[in-house]
């Protein structure tokens, strides 16, 4: 019997084409491979943001292995002398054999820590590029609320995590939280005691954050990642105005092979650099802290960056109780509840809304696939200013503590200081962002209109010294109205030097050592015979 021979360079075709009949995935995953990605860098912050939690992902299945969450407790038998023969929990003792005990473990974990604070400060960084160029606008509102929820679940997976290792930092945080727990009027009691089992510490905490921290918040962090995705890839990719880009395109490089190789590369920059921080700098050392104890608390004692702005609050806000009386109960409002719990619902609540209001008030319904230049929105780009001063303020009143401890000032007078800060700072961001965006509007106007700075100076025969500009090249419709007033603005750079329309040449690249070979100079023009010296006929002139 002959046997039939297989055509091994028809087998991945057919084998594709088999797969594709039972399930018709060339279609859409045609449009994934083909799908453009404009190349800008402000559009890798996000990406900054997804590689960290790759990494944090991977880092934290090694940690997960050696890491018990246990409240029992016991006696330090490890490594690191000083600590032996010290009560404290497993979940403790577990922290410290990971750190030197486990080959690679303070390399994990402290890996795993900075991932933490590189993944939220990618995410905080990229909501900034989004809003300042208005990219949540229609048709992209619901990926905008997707994008803050992904702030807030980082900010509770961040807080799950850091109160795992039960030593005195981190304990200290619980009891903080512990707090802000029971200041919520009526229900306050009951969400503290069902979460902490009984009274502080009670003996189960540790064991549901770290499911918390393991399981539940990393998956609907991975659910609405894949639909922030999802909807990136579904609808339109923002960029820049420029040459060849319209409301209804994308330019840009297509994801398979371009962008996925360009890709493949920043993630490993990103891995390194995670790599290299973890290496060479030492990030929450718990040995040097001890187990928690809630008699002891110490000085310096900061959350992770991106919590500290709700202990600066905690630290500005009066001591202000309220007292009233419900239903025939005498209640308290203790003054921690408004910068820690009214707080962060304001300021989670009203970014999500801002698409819709700013809608509302600019009456705004088009759709936009371009970016907006933050000068070309003061109104926005000053409140985006405002806020940042508003959070800065409070983030180093987080610190305030450490401040006067170190330059030797006052306490209460930095905490003043910090209270009127809050009230002045702002609006003094505010308007100086307004009229920075107006000045740099004005600049465009006047080159648009004007013309590039030569720097070549002219005397005019009465006497005066101009500079003479080179007028932008105008694409007018032959009625003259666009040569008296210079060229239309297109939202994007307007050029400020000669050598952006082609006047010079342009720079060689290279940093150290150019990379290219510098442009050949430009042929002189060719005179008429008059300007030589010569006359039609052929002989010169004596």
């Amino acid at each position: 019997m002959k046997r039939r021979k297989t055509d091994v360079r028809a087998l991945p075709a057919k084998s594709a084409g088999a797969l594709d009949e039972r399930f018709q995935a060339a279609t859409p995953l045609r449009r994934l491979l083909n799908k453009v990605f404009p190349d800008h860098w402000s559009f890798l912050l996000g990406e900054i943001a997804l590689y960290s939690f790759i990494v944090l992902l991977l880092s934290g299945t090694f940690l997960g292995l050696f890491f018990d969450p246990s409240m029992r407790e016991v006696v330090y038998d490890g490594s690191y002398a000083p600590l032996r023969g010290v009560e404290m929990s497993q979940a403790y003792n577990s922290t410290l054999q990971i750190s030197f005990d486990v080959r690679g473990g303070l390399f994990m974990r402290q890996m795993h820590h900075w991932a933490a604070l590189l993944f939220v400060a990618a995410i905080v960084v990229h909501m900034f590029r989004v809003f300042f160029t208005g990219a949540f606008r229609k048709p992209r509102e619901a990926n905008w609320i997707v994008g803050m929820l992904l702030f807030w679940m980082a900010f509770l997976e961040g807080f799950a995590g850091y109160s795992l290792p039960d030593d005195a930092l981190s304990g200290t945080g619980l009891r903080i939280a512990s707090a802000i727990m029971l200041s919520i009027p009526i229900v306050g009691t009951w969400v503290t005691t069902s979460l902490f089992g009984g009274e502080f510490p009670g003996e189960v905490i540790l064991g549901r954050l770290y499911i918390v921290h393991v399981l539940l918040v990393p998956g609907l962090l991975l659910a609405l990642i894949s639909v922030h995705m999802g909807l990136l890839v579904k609808q339109k990719h923002t960029q820049w105005p420029g040459p060849g880009r319209t409301n209804n395109n994308v330019v840009g490089v297509r994801m398979v092979p371009g962008f996925a190789a360009k890709a493949g590369g920043f993630f490993m920059i990103v891995f390194a650099v995670m790599a290299a921080l973890a290496g060479f700098f030492q990030i929450n050392p718990i040995w040097l802290f001890g187990p928690y104890k809630a008699a002891v608390v110490s000085a310096a004692s900061q959350p992770d960056w991106y919590v500290m702005f709700l202990d600066g609050a905690a630290r500005l806000f009066p001591a202000w109780e309220i007292r009233f009386h419900l239903f025939g109960n005498g209640y308290t409002l203790p003054p921690i509840f408004w910068p820690t719990v009214v707080l962060p619902g304001l300021l989670a609540m009203l970014p999500m809304l801002y698409p819709f209001i700013e809608q509302r008030f600019s009456k705004d319904e088009a759709v936009h696939n371009l970016l907006q230049r933050p000068r070309d929105n003061p109104s926005r780009t000053a409140l985006g200013a405002m806020a940042i001063a508003f959070y800065m303020v409070l983030l180093v009143s987080g610190g305030n503590d450490v401040v006067a401890d170190k330059f030797s000032i006052s306490l209460n007078a930095i905490v003043w200081a910090g209270r009127i800060g809050i009230l002045i700072l702002p609006p003094l961001a505010y308007y100086l962002a307004y009229r920075i965006a107006l000045g740099l509007q004005q600049h465009d106007r006047e080159v648009l209109v004007h013309g590039i700075e030569t720097g070549i100076i002219q005397r005019l025969p009465d006497g005066r010294f101009v500079e003479i500009h080179q007028p932008l090249p105008v694409a007018g419709d032959g009625r003259g109205a666009e040569e008296e007033h210079g060229p239309e603005y297109a939202g994007w750079v307007v050029p400020r030097k000669m050598n952006r329309v082609g006047a010079l040449a342009p720079p060689v690249r290279g940093f150290w050592f150019p990379i290219e070979k510098a442009a050949p100079p430009p042929k002189p023009a060719r005179r008429e015979p008059e300007e030589r010296g010569e006359i039609t006929t052929g002989r010169k002139v004596k």
